[in-house]
């Protein structure tokens, strides 16, 4: 007998589509060019899914709604419907003013209420409801992400014949940061509910380990926690998944014609400049996007950076505008801008471009073609995805690649300019090597990055936490020998 879509379910916050709106006005779905779901397509081609998640649509307006398709691509669509006020609350509320700064070092200050910490158990729930409706027997339960760290946990009070994992695409934080939580036990206690926890780094691993111990009372092991209670008796696995990119497919479009001459047209409508500097980013505050910029001018007010001969572009996806963070690093960016423009900018040169844009992946291909500086600086990324989609379309094995050490990625582009985006000196620093770097020395750090970006792409990522899952799933009432809490606090 054939698999089943229902034998593997996906579980996300959001399903891989987006209503858009045709010319003529009518609204149809398109397939999300989102990052979890960039990052899954390769995967989800090879196999039949179910994937749960929320349409964007709110459920008190669905009487007027366009029909959501039953199927996009090999995925079987299962709608989660949430209310205007759910999403206020769970989502804007809970995940993105409380856990988003949280996680993030605390960044902006999280915001802790019991209303949305209620709304994110009520939600969680109903996702938890949606996935035991659905999966087939033992099926397999992949959970994304930290607006759902309660949904194993649900799922295996009332499926516990299903095998459930749950991965984290954001930086896991210390005790001394998730200890501010006031509901830190509730969330390790649901994340435990899955038989594997991924996690992109081993830092992430072991704060979770710590927090199993001093929080839930639990024995860890290195890479296992043992579960134990009247009615779960369990061993839940733990590990670090760095997720990556589908590099060959970046590498095969960085290579067509149409997005070469896209490229080409780019430097020419840029003054043909003699070094372009770009930045990629969701407009977030986490995102280090002033820091870049401002270190940018800094260098054209120096003398040190000819503002005739190099750009910087900068294109930052709209994100979360009717957030008051988001609103300030929005401000902020552009005023950066302005006076580097005011400053700096003459007829014919204009040492900044600024984008506040979406763009098509075809384009933004073109513009990494067309770059010959990548500037990735945030304060804290779980790994961050753009850094290595422009070293797979570095096609030439030219190119230089500036990155802060708060990433995950900066683990293995080990050969990147790695920066403390916190220390500005080093930054201005870092971007003057990698604009006078050799050409010689930037083709040896490009041809590096490139073979680590390809032997670990993404592929390989979701077919090894896959595989650990299984054997997670098969092992989980296995014992392993724990170490003491002496051993941990080591």
């Amino acid at each position: 007998m054939g698999q089943s879509a229902n034998d593997v379910v996906v579980v996300a916050n959001r399903l891989p589509v987006d209503a858009t709106a045709g010319p003529d006005g009518s609204t149809h779905w398109e397939q999300s060019p989102g990052g979890l779901v960039t990052a899954l397509d390769p995967l989800l081609r090879e196999r039949p899914v179910t994937w749960i998640g929320w349409s964007g649509r709110f459920a008190d307006d669905a009487a007027d709604a366009v029909p959501l398709p039953d199927r996009v691509g090999s995925c079987d669509l299962v709608e989660v419907p949430l209310t205007r006020s759910q999403v206020e609350d769970y989502y804007e509320g809970f995940c993105n003013a409380t856990i988003w700064p949280l996680y993030h070092d605390a960044i902006v200050a999280p915001v802790y209420h019991r209303r949305t910490w209620e709304a994110y158990q009520q939600v969680n729930r109903v996702f938890a409801d949606a996935v035991a409706a659905v999966a087939a027997p033992g099926a397999t339960v992949w959970v994304h992400d930290y607006q759902l760290q309660l949904v194993p946990q649900f799922v295996r009070q009332v499926r516990p014949d299903v095998t459930i994992g749950f991965f984290l695409h954001i930086p896991f934080p210390p005790h001394e940061l998730f200890a501010q939580l006031p509901w830190r036990r509730q969330i390790i206690e649901g994340m435990l509910g899955a038989d594997l926890v991924g996690f992109h780094r081993p830092e992430g691993v072991l704060n979770f380990l710590v927090l199993a111990h001093r929080l839930c009372g639990l024995s860890p092991e290195s890479g296992s926690v043992q579960v134990r209670g009247l009615d779960d008796n369990r061993t839940v696995r733990v590990g670090a998944f760095p997720i990556s990119i589908d590099s060959r497919s970046l590498d095969s479009l960085a290579r067509d014609p149409q997005v070469r001459e896209k490229a080409r047209l780019l430097r020419h409508d840029l003054g043909n400049p003699g070094t372009i500097l770009l930045g990629v980013d969701r407009l977030d505050y986490t995102k280090g996007i002033d820091v870049r910029l401002k270190a940018f001018a800094e260098l054209l007010d120096d003398g040190d950076l000819d503002p005739t001969d190099v750009t910087l572009v900068q294109v930052a996806t709209p994100s979360r505008e009717g957030v008051e963070e988001y609103q300030r690093i929005r401000q902020e960016i552009e005023l950066v801008v302005g006076r580097a423009l005011g400053d700096h900018g003459a007829i014919g040169s204009v040492p900044v471009r600024y984008l506040h844009q979406s763009m098509p992946r075809e384009e933004l291909v073109a513009f990494y073609v067309a770059a010959d500086i990548m500037l990735v600086t945030p304060l804290r990324d779980g790994m961050n995805l753009v850094c290595k989609e422009y070293v797979a379309c570095r096609t030439d094995e030219d190119g230089a690649l500036v990155l802060s050490e708060f990433t995950g990625a900066s683990a293995e582009l080990s050969e990147a300019y790695l920066v403390n985006p916190y220390d500005a000196e080093g930054v201005k620093r870092a971007i003057l090597d990698a604009v006078h770097a050799p050409q010689e020395d930037r083709m040896r750090r490009m041809r590096s990055m490139r073979a680590t970006v390809f032997d670990n792409d993404v592929e390989r990522w979701g077919t090894s936490f896959l595989e650990a899952l299984r054997r997670a799933g098969h092992n989980r009432y296995e014992t392993v020998d724990s170490r003491t809490a002496a051993e941990i606090n080591e």
